[in-house]
């Protein structure tokens, strides 16, 4: 009986909550108060993904559905990207007939690195993706290697596991555990010799603490790796990205499938191999699953485009507190060529907690702002001025402050036509996007994305 009441209560609240736009985790919330094992009493596909990690999960779960989509498969995912219990039960419940058969062929899970031992005491996926593990929402999540620890302690014998080789610690997974697949990206045009950035978290053996060596680095510290004190090193991918070129906008895979990008960054082309190798894991043809990604745009909002008075516009969304997500948006604009404007907003520290620790600002490579074609940097928020502090410390030019995030917008409106990048993170995205509404903006659809135009 508790099941049955659970189950309608949250297709019930889920409804309501569409009605008015909301309601991705409150029924999930109220159906684990009725009945807290739920998600152990349900009949579930035969396969059962979850993808977890520092960053990265939203956009690899929507591509790896469209590519079940586009293969005729069945799938249901988080598409809010509610990633924690609750939301994950409003997902299921929702799919779920009243006697708890969910209807699908395959369910993809993106799981919160720290809800997944709670998840998986009772959904036992059949198998595991890591994306990534970094520096990321340090005031919830403290060191990378702890949440390493949490995943490493929630998996469950039987699981298969899809692991990111470039990435040393997310490589500490599989140690003891026989039913490992590796994917990575060799040696390519994007490949630096030493790490880039204010820190490098890939310095020391996360097994043995020993001095760490790379003969290559694509992104942060993940690339080809090898300690010398315990061998601890990239192993040999069994889903690859044989080349990666940002300028043209393509990556290919294996050597001859090759994938357009909607979007050329770094950090979208490791998403887009995930999400290839976890097709090609459910037994789909891999040139299938590259044709379903070939030139795909992401429905979830990290990238939108508008046009503010004269000027053509693209939003960067970072995730909170990841400094990776940031410098990723920073090398992105740093790679253009045109003259632009760059808005940087940052009025929400955290997106759940009552967080006011600004410590992460300084981990952000804001340097890479330096180049010639940004001509002009605004700074936005609440927490403008410790932005301010940042830049000063740095030596840059050219950036000027305006807490109120309208101001900043309508300052820009009104002056010239160059292109501007605004960068911001999820709860603060919708404060820029209101401010296009208010100033006569209108809405439409553009690549899949959204389009704000505003006079």
């Amino acid at each position: 009986m508790r099941k049955w009441l659970a189950i309608v209560l949250c297709k019930i609240c889920r409804l309501v909550g569409r009605c008015v736009g909301r309601g991705s985790s409150l029924p999930g919330k109220l159906a684990l108060a009725v009945c807290p094992d739920i998600l152990g009493r349900l009949q579930l596909p035969r396969q059962v993904i979850a993808i977890t990690g520092s960053s990265g999960k939203t956009s690899t779960v929507e591509m790896a559905a469209a590519i079940c989509q586009a293969a005729g498969q069945k799938v249901i995912y988080n598409r809010e990207g509610a990633n924690q219990i609750e939301g994950i039960v409003t997902m299921v419940l929702s799919h779920a007939t009243l006697a708890g058969r969910v209807k699908a062929k395959v369910l993809l899970m993106e799981v919160d690195e720290r809800y997944t031992a709670r998840v998986f005491s009772y959904i036992c996926p059949t198998r595991l993706v890591v994306t990534n593990l970094c520096r990321d929402q340090l005031t919830r999540n403290g060191h990378p290697e702890e949440v390493c620890g949490v995943i490493d302690a929630a998996i469950r014998p039987g699981m298969e596991l899809l692991l990111n080789g470039d990435d040393p610690l997310a490589s500490c997974l599989a140690r003891g555990r026989g039913k490992v697949k590796w994917f990575g990206v060799d040696r390519c045009a994007i490949s630096r010799d030493h790490p880039a950035g204010v820190y490098h978290d890939g310095a020391y053996c996360p097994v043995c603490k020993e001095p760490m060596e790379y003969t290559y680095v694509n992104h942060s510290h993940m690339g080809g790796y090898r300690c010398m004190h315990c061998g601890h090193a990239r192993p040999c991918p069994d889903y690859a990205a044989t080349e990666v070129d940002l300028e043209k906008g393509r990556i290919l895979l294996e050597g001859d499938i090759q994938i357009w990008l909607s979007h050329s960054s770094i950090s979208h082309a490791y998403n887009v191999l995930v999400a290839w190798a976890v097709g090609c894991s459910l037994g789909i043809p891999g040139r299938e699953a590259a044709a379903a990604l070939d030139g795909y745009k992401l429905q979830n909002g990290r990238v939108q485009s508008f046009v503010l008075g004269r000027h053509p516009g693209v939003l960067l969304v970072s995730k909170h507190e990841n400094t990776i997500a940031y410098d990723t948006n920073l090398q992105y604009i740093a790679s253009r060529q045109e003259d632009c404007t760059v808005l940087i907003i940052v009025d929400a520290v955290s997106r759940k907690y009552p967080a006011c620790e600004t410590s992460w600002l300084w981990d952000i490579d804001f340097a890479l702002l330096s180049a010639p074609h940004v001509k002009r940097i605004l700074l936005s928020g609440q927490c403008c001025r410790d932005l301010a502090e940042r830049f000063l410390l740095l030596g840059l030019q050219g950036w000027s402050i305006q807490p109120d995030i309208a101001a900043a917008a309508a300052d820009i409106r009104n002056q010239g036509e160059e292109e501007v990048y605004v960068i911001t993170c999820f709860s603060d995205r919708d404060k820029f996007l209101s401010c296009l509404q208010e100033g006569r903006g209108t809405c439409g659809t553009h690549g899949g994305g959204r389009l704000w135009k505003c006079a």
